[in-house]
């Protein structure tokens, strides 16, 4: 027997219509980065995190798991970072075997450049054209979906 809850017709659409905008949506930023600043959104979304850390640092695995993605991808992704004086690496003091990434001056500044094209995009492609109410409602729903997820189940 067939136990399986299947989605009904309107939330079949709604996760197929979530789906495509949220793909769409960060290829849309991905390209208007790349082009306007020569950066991807994983290399923003990481300049982003880091200058939110204390210090303006955080450990490889904490930097990760802020970026919903594995050690070795953040590592990775800071290795360009680095290479373009944005991140460097430095040693954590409690832990010398340890490596945290730091935001750099050089990408304070560059941080500060690209945000408001990146903002005038986010805001065109998504904000303007929903309500306060939308924006309430979304959020709301993103905070439990997000909040269910990291508590594991």
């Amino acid at each position: 027997m067939d136990d399986t809850r299947w989605l009904s017709d309107a939330e079949h659409q709604a996760w197929r219509a979530y789906l495509d905008a949220t793909r769409l949506l960060l290829r849309t930023l991905d390209q208007q980065l790349t082009r306007d600043a020569g950066m991807s959104f994983t290399d923003f979304e990481i300049l982003v995190i880091l200058s939110e850390a204390p210090d303006r640092r955080l450990r490889m695995r904490e930097l990760a798991e802020a970026m919903t993605t594995t050690r070795g991808g953040a590592t990775r992704a800071c290795g360009r970072l680095v290479t373009a004086g944005w991140v460097r690496r430095v040693e954590c003091e409690d832990d010398k075997r340890g490596m945290m990434a730091e935001l750099t001056g050089e990408g304070t500044e560059k941080l500060a450049a690209v945000s408001p094209g990146h903002v005038a995009e986010v805001r065109k492609r998504m904000f303007d054209l929903l309500s306060d109410q939308d924006v309430a409602v979304l959020g709301g729903a993103f905070e439990a979906m997000r909040e269910h997820m990291q508590a594991g189940d």
